[in-house]
């Protein structure tokens, strides 16, 4: 028998009902949910063939599946690019891959950076999530023993929310830890 991951049953169970609550939906086609993740990472043109590998199979450990690479379309001389060097890697997950990614990413990566204050609270003005991650030895899949270089990963996290404040509503119901904004009071002197 199938297991369903632990944030997808969050979802139906408490996050989906109280959307409902918050926001009066009257069809459930409305409530906003998650259509996929796409993580990226950029490869420096001048790379050798192993660090190519290393980053496709660190991205690949990362995701649980396997990574695509992303290559030059044209060839741009200002940048040193070839057509059809490598440049990137990228991978996007669906499923339950997907809720099973973003439940490690916020109960285990996110809490492991140092000094965390949360996640900008900010959106693409379309409901998506665009997060980036500095250091990609965060996630406990990677083994900083075999990493030669850093590497950064941005992460994208598409809804089906129409606006900002339901996509945040959504990903703060599941728990994205956003940052507090802060708001300064003049006092009298």
């Amino acid at each position: 028998m199938k297991t369903v991951p632990t944030l997808k049953k969050i979802y139906t169970e408490q996050v989906f009902p109280e959307l409902v609550r918050l926001r009066g939906y009257k069809n459930k086609h409305e409530v906003p949910k998650l259509v996929k993740i796409n993580l990226n990472t950029g490869i420096d043109s001048e790379a050798d063939k192993n660090h190519i590998a290393d980053v496709k199979r660190d991205l690949g450990l990362i995701a649980g599946q396997k990574p695509v690479l992303s290559k030059t379309r044209k060839a741009i001389s200002n940048f040193k690019l070839k057509e059809g060097q490598i440049v990137g890697c990228h991978v996007t997950l669906r499923g339950d891959r997907m809720w099973e990614f973003l439940y490690g990413l916020l109960a285990v990566a996110l809490p492991t950076i140092r000094d965390f204050r949360g996640v900008s609270p900010k959106l693409d003005g379309q409901g998506n999530y665009n997060l980036g991650i500095t250091d990609f030895t965060i996630f406990p899949e990677i083994s900083v023993e075999h990493v030669k270089k850093g590497m950064g990963l941005d992460i994208t996290i598409v809804t089906t929310a129409g606006t900002d404040d339901e996509g945040r509503d959504l990903l703060r119901l599941l728990g994205m830890p956003f940052r507090r904004t802060e708001t300064k009071t003049a006092t009298a002197a």
